[in-house]
């Protein structure tokens, strides 16, 4: 997978159409596979991430203070980040359509067992359930789509398959928020499952038998270390996400008590904060080509003065909503300036070196929430902000040291 979290690297396997007048044109049950698996993506991040909408109503219901509610974001992401790397060697040469299947399943196990949880400790067991199936899905969903089709139409599979992240952001998780607040909590967690169970149908009616052609080997991964560049790239991605998470997992409470945000205009913003995000996606793309080094300077700084701002100008729901969507605008480069470094940095290895990457990113989404958590508990929602806009500066005075390069081969 060429993507970030929106993504993490394929594995190293060969594809199952490649040759003769198919490779000409792709069939509409192949296309519908495709998107099956774009459909997971979207289900897996949506599910990931939900809690961030609802946190307020899940910790009033269960009793438990907002920044230990905060703990749904972080178990799933530190068990995501374990799983991402270690699942595709754990599984060796299975059907790679069977596990997709089974880790679905899963996630509907998990969300069924999240909508029933009677107590906080129960709905932390489903969110480490949670954790399995993101991490695993992730790891294989790319492979999956690039061996479905040609050559030709690989960057398009891959951009249709990932594209469900995107659109997670942007629709699953308002929508998710929206469903929590016009019903119950429990009600939103058992629609993204009832999703799940659509997706299981289609991968099982529209992907044809996937087996594994080459061992998946864990020693390429921490070897990206040597490469100065991609230990920079890795750095800041850990930086960066854990800032961002760390406030952003208490977004409902921030904008209640600061901006004066009423609950039910929650999921519109975070509606906006996802579109942002995805302009902000390409706009930054363009930048990173010309020099990425910069741009991920850029966007610390920039990251850093709108958090530690938001407390002074965003006490009003006006001013708050629009620094949230400025928010969204520059964090949606983030990914892909770090993965366009990746990628200068080590052109020969990019699969190992984006799997690295991607296995940080969930590491940081856990830690950033678990951090955040503390603060709020500690001080103030006030005080997360600032905690995240110091790890974003720290961000852009670290990469500011090291010295701008694509970095050497490596094989």
């Amino acid at each position: 997978m060429t993507a970030t979290r929106d993504g993490v690297a394929p594995e190293p396997e060969s594809p199952v159409i490649a040759t003769g007048p198919s490779a000409d044109r792709v069939s509409l049950k192949t296309w519908l596979a495709v998107a099956a698996v774009a459909l997971g993506t979207f289900s897996v991040v949506t599910i990931e991430q939900l809690p961030v909408g609802l946190l307020t109503s899940i910790g009033g219901d269960l009793g438990v203070s907002e920044g230990t509610a905060g703990l749904m974001v972080t178990v799933p992401g530190l068990v995501a980040s374990a799983t991402a790397p270690l699942l595709p060697v754990a599984i060796r040469r299975l059907d790679r359509r069977v596990v997709l299947i089974g880790l679905l399943g899963l996630m509907v196990l998990a969300n069924a067992l999240s909508a029933l949880a009677p107590d906080f400790a129960v709905l932390l067991a489903s969110r480490f359930l949670v954790g399995i199936s993101i991490g695993g899905f992730w790891a294989l969903a790319a492979g999956i789509a690039v061996r479905l089709v040609p050559d030709r139409f690989v960057p398009r599979a891959t951009s249709l398959a990932f594209g469900g992240a995107t659109a997670a952001n942007v629709l699953g998780v308002p929508a998710g928020t929206l469903i929590g607040g016009l019903t119950d909590w429990r009600v939103a967690f058992a629609a993204v499952g009832a999703l799940g169970l659509v997706v299981v149908t289609g991968l099982w009616l529209l992907v044809p038998r996937l087996p594994a052609t080459e061992p998946v080997r864990l020693r390429a991964l921490p070897q990206q270390f040597r490469n100065p560049v991609v230990r920079t790239a890795v750095v800041s991605t850990f930086l960066l996400v854990s800032g961002h998470f760390a406030a952003f997992t208490f977004v409902s409470p921030i904008l209640r008590d600061i901006a004066g945000v009423s609950e039910s205009l929650v999921s519109p913003l975070l509606l906006a904060f996802g579109v942002a995000g995805v302009l902000g996606t390409f706009v930054v793309g363009a930048g990173a080509t010309r020099d990425v080094r910069k741009t991920v300077i850029a966007l610390g700084a920039a990251l850093a003065a709108i958090l530690a701002l938001f407390p002074l100008l965003g006490s009003s729901p006006l001013s708050g909503s629009a620094l949230l969507v400025l928010w969204g605008l520059v964090y949606g480069g983030v990914p892909v300036a770090v993965q366009t470094w990746i990628f200068k940095g080590a052109p020969d290895a990019a699969e190992a070196a984006t799997a690295l990457n991607t296995s940080v990113f969930n590491l940081a989404i856990a830690l950033g929430a678990l951090l955040g958590g503390v603060v709020v508990d500690a001080v103030a929602v006030t005080g997360v902000l600032w905690f995240g806009a110091l790890l974003m500066l720290v961000t852009s005075l670290a990469v500011w040291r090291t010295r701008s390069g694509e970095g050497r081969r490596n094989g």
